[in-house]
Parts: C-alpha cells; sequence; structure tokens
C-alpha cells in the first residue's frame, strides 16, 4: 500500500512548504498553484496584512479545538525522508541547470530548490517498522543514480553534500535563484522586512566576511529532513528527545566545513541559515529580538506552544489569506486546512519544526527534523537516520527524560558546540543514573557509550529489522571509532592537496571532484581512502 500525507512538503528550499503554501486542503500537489504564486506580481497593503493576522488567531484557535476534540490521526509509526540537493559538472564547480534536469527526470519525487544550482527528492512516508531502512536505501539509491544519469546528459551531477565546496558569493545572486514565482515572492519581502542588504559574518578555522542583496546565500545549505508523525499527545515527549540530540546528530553527521571558499565550522550550514534568513536589522538585533532561523528557548508541553510562540514573536513574510473560514468549518463537521498558521509556520526556520497537515480527510501532526547535511552516501544518510529514529524513540519514553535534567541552555550550546567542532566536540549531557548538572563529555564517547545503545533499544521498540539496525549503527560506530565524518574526511583531503602545491581554488575543486568520485562508490564515507 502506497501511504500518503498528502504529498507533504518541509520548507527545505529554506522557505515555503508546498503543502504549507498550498490553496486546498487534501494533496496539496493538486489544483494548481500555490497561494504564493498567485499572488506574486501583487503588493500587500494594510487591509491584507489586518486581514491575515485575523486568519492567523483564527487558525490557532482552530488547531486549539482540533486538538481539543481529539480530531487527529491514530498513530501509524509513519516517516518521511527529504534530501536537497546539489548540481555540479565534471570540473566541481556548481551548474545552474536544475530546470533543464527536471525536465529530463520528469518525476514528482524531485522538485526545484532555491537555487539553480539545487534540486530536492521526497520519498513517500514508509512504516517504520521492519525492513524499512533497507527499502529507503534501495529507493535512494535507484531515484538519485536515475537522477545522476539524466544530469549527464547535460553535463552535471548530483551531489549530495551539506555544502557545495566550489561554490562563491558570485554564484549566490539573485539571478541565480530558481525561476519560480513563490521564491520571487519570498525574496522580495524578506528583502523589505530587513530594509537592506544581509550581512555575512562566520569565524570558525578562518573567518568570512560578505553582503548579500538577495536571499540567495541560502542555497548553500542542503539538507536531510526527517518526518515524524506524531500524536498530540507524544509530540511534546518527541520533540523535546529531537531538541536534545540535535547536537549529537550534528558531531557525527557534520559535513559543510566550507562556505564561499572558507574553511569555518564543521558544520556551517546553521549560522549561515541564521545570516542569509535574518529579516532583522541590526538595530533589532541588538534588542534580542528572535531570529527567524533559531534552536528555541525552552522545553514544551504541547505542539501548540509552538505554533503560539509563532504568531507572538513573528510578524508574518507573506500576508497572503484564504477564502477558508477555519472555524465555519469546524462548526460543520470538517478539518480546516490552516492555511495562514501552515504558511507562517513555513517562514519560521526552527531546527525542529512542528507540521500540520491532512491527509485521508484526517488532520495530523508530524516533527520535522532539520538539523542534517546532505550526504555523503546513501549508506551515510541513513545511518543518520536510524541513529534518529530509534535514539528519539528511546528518549521520548524514559521515565525520567533527559530533558528534565539537561537545562535547555545547555542543549542550545551543545548545538553550537557540535557546529564548531564536528566529530571533535565536547558536549554536556546529564550523568546517567546521577544527579548534579551535565558534565562535559567527548561527544564520540557520549555516542559510544550511552547514545548508541539508547539508538538500539529505540529501533527495537519501533521494530526495525535487526540486521539493518545492526547495518546503520554500526556507520555511526564507526566513525566515531575512526573519528571521521563528511566534514573531517573534506577538510583533510583538500589540506593535503594545499600541502601538494595547489592553491586555495583549486583545492577545492579537487576535493569536490574526489568526493563525487568517492559518493558514488555508495562507500560510507568513514572506509573512504585519504581519510584524516
Amino acid at each position: 500500500m502506497r501511504l500518503s500525507w498528502g504529498r507533504y512538503g518541509s520548507a527545505g528550499l529554506g522557505i515555503i512548504d508546498r503543502d504549507e503554501a498550498a490553496g486546498a486542503a487534501g494533496d496539496p500537489y493538486e489544483g494548481g498553484r500555490s497561494m504564493g504564486e498567485k499572488v506574486v506580481s501583487e503588493a500587500f497593503d494594510l487591509a491584507d496584512r489586518l486581514r491575515h493576522r485575523d486568519k492567523l488567531k483564527q487558525c490557532l484557535q482552530a488547531l486549539e479545538r482540533l486538538l481539543a476534540e481529539k480530531r487527529f490521526d491514530r498513530p501509524r509509526n509513519l516517516m518521511g525522508l527529504e534530501i536537497e540537493l546539489n548540481l555540479a559538472g565534471p570540473d566541481g564547480m556548481p551548474s545552474m541547470v536544475n530546470a533543464e534536469v527536471l525536465e529530463r527526470i520528469a518525476s514528482q519525487d524531485f522538485q526545484t530548490e532555491l537555487g539553480q544550482f539545487n534540486l530536492e527528492v521526497n520519498i513517500v512516508p514508509h512504516r517504520l517498522s521492519g525492513r524499512v531502512l533497507d527499502q529507503l536505501a534501495e529507493e535512494l539509491r535507484a531515484g538519485l543514480s536515475y537522477a545522476d544519469r539524466r544530469a549527464m546528459e547535460v553535463g552535471s551531477g548530483i551531489v549530495m553534500i551539506g555544502s557545495l565546496p566550489t561554490l562563491t558569493s558570485d554564484h549566490l545572486v539573485r539571478g541565480n535563484l530558481s525561476t519560480a514565482d513563490r521564491y520571487t515572492l519570498l525574496n522580495e519581502q524578506v528583502l523589505a522586512a530587513r530594509g537592506e542588504e544581509f550581512t555575512i559574518d562566520i569565524a570558525g578555522v578562518e573567518r568570512l566576511t560578505c553582503t548579500a542583496r538577495s536571499i540567495a546565500p541560502e542555497a548553500a545549505c542542503t539538507s536531510v529532513q526527517l518526518h515524524l508523525q506524531v500524536t498530540p499527545g507524544r509530540f511534546a515527549a518527541v520533540w523535546n528527545a529531537a531538541q536534545a540530540v540535535a547536537a549529537a546528530q550534528i558531531a557525527v553527521g557534520a559535513n559543510s566545513p566550507f562556505l564561499f571558499g572558507r574553511e569555518l565550522w564543521r558544520e556551517s550550514r546553521p549560522p549561515l541559515f541564521v545570516q542569509s534568513t535574518d529579516t532583522r536589522p541590526p538595530e533589532l538585533q541588538h534588542q534580542g529580538v528572535r531570529p527567524r532561523t533559531w534552536f528555541g528557548e525552552r522545553w514544551i508541553s504541547s505542539a501548540q506552544e509552538l505554533f503560539e510562540e509563532n504568531l507572538r514573536y513573528f510578524p508574518p513574510l507573506l500576508p497572503i489569506s484564504h477564502d477558508e473560514d477555519p472555524l465555519r468549518v469546524l462548526d460543520g463537521g470538517g478539518v480546516p486546512g490552516l492555511h495562514e498558521l501552515t504558511l507562517h509556520n513555513g517562514t519560521i526556520y526552527r531546527w525542529n519544526r512542528p507540521v500540520y497537515g491532512i491527509a485521508d480527510g484526517v488532520p495530523h501532526l508530524r516533527v520535522e527534523n532539520r538539523v542534517l547535511p546532505a550526504g555523503p552516501t546513501v549508506t551515510d544518510v541513513m545511518a543518520n537516520t536510524a541513529f534518529y529514529y530509534g535514539l528519539v524513540r528511546a528518549l521520548a519514553e524514559e521515565s525520567r527524560p533527559v530533558w528534565t535534567r539537561l537545562p535547555f541552555a545547555v542543549a542550545a550550546e551543545n548545538f553550537d558546540e557540535a557546529c564548531r567542532h564536528g566529530i571533535d566536540a565536547r558536549l554536556r549531557w546529564p550523568r546517567p543514573g546521577r544527579g548534579g548538572p551535565p558534565v562535559p563529555v567527548d561527544a564520540v564517547r557520549l555516542v559510544l557509550d550511552e547514545l548508541l545503545p539508547l539508538a538500539a533499544a529505540g529501533l527495537d521498540a519501533w521494530g526495525v529489522e535487526p540486521a539493518d539496525r545492526d547495518h546503520c549503527l554500526g556507520v555511526i560506530e564507526q566513525r566515531c571509532r575512526r573519528r571521521v565524518n563528511g566534514a573531517s574526511w573534506q577538510a583533510a583531503t583538500y589540506h593535503r592537496a594545499l600541502e601538494a602545491g595547489m592553491d586555495r581554488q583549486q583545492a577545492l575543486a579537487a576535493t569536490t571532484r574526489r568526493y563525487c568520485e568517492l559518493m558514488r562508490t555508495g562507500e560510507p564515507v568513514h572506509a573512504w581512502p585519504d581519510g584524516p
């Protein structure tokens, strides 16, 4: 049976979910253009913004009623996966040809992304049990291999990587945004809200400072998004668990050490994402106004709290109002699309995001994990996937949850530390079976000694095939034992190229070409030759 969430989207392009922007409940890919595409040529006036604010309040009231009336879907253990991709030529340089590649792929599973060198692949939802990890791996390999062959017809190829090392600020300009109305619309509204060009300033191994006059730099961030459908009663525990383990995900999965020709953090996507979507001018930043890309600031007790925060803290970027009256739909026994609420949610970039959706006329909630970078291989992606789903299940069901022993501020600091240092990060974590404050521990020791056994137990609770469990978690174990992930491999390869006499641009291109060659072998990154 082919499962469906109504062909979910995830705002993976960094802006609007396709289902969040759609004008009709049910299947968001049917019925023509999204709300954003319909009004791209129109200006928003005061009446639009006032009406939209009222509609947002109505949507929130409708969500409260849906929760109170227990209208949400029963547990079905559904998970979903999306991967953002890059396009690069044989020389390792980015290829601005996504329209031509998509025309040749001719599959709804592949969609445009923000930059013309980006694509996204969507895997339909699966039940999280049995041979699901092996099934997903086969589907991904087949789909990506097919897409890669089609891309080669126009002198390009698919690259699964967090940030393409050969991208420069010259590539990331408005003219290289994908040619879809929704990208133009969001770019205009973000710039209008900010009122000035964006400043990118990231200090890591080296320092990058530059400015941008569009949201195009965000296209450098390509990620994996993991969806998990949960009941309202379990949502808070799953979201809190996902927040707690985000640092560990990054530590073992970092794959973005380069940005615009500079070696920065081991996972440079998060700081770039924050700065390239920041609608706050410096004065508002200094006042402590929250950025639209953020880790959060507290543990939660319900999904509703996150949607309430969205309305409380963030003005709508796209005040596009739908004709639906959500409260009237509820009064009539129907299920409202909550279009304004979901559209607004799609322009607030939490690393773990709540998602409201409808499938087969029944509403549901999902936690969307947006932490991981893409790549390096399908095997690595599936290892990261297994680690996340197993760990979240185990931690969400603990009798004394980790978030009752880990201050939220420490979880946020751990995330920052993991992004900076990757596999070499030191995180603070509660000591098993003991009281007291969290203590510093090497990320690899934390994963090996505590988190991998928990992930294995969680996968067992899902009913995942033991052989698949052991294969995937074994990849994480070997990364930790060898202290190798995509970021450390890229950095080591780049520095060897410099030592061999190449200049910076040549070394980055050589690293990218070698990465692509090994990526296509399918061997996990810890087994790649020429590692650190």
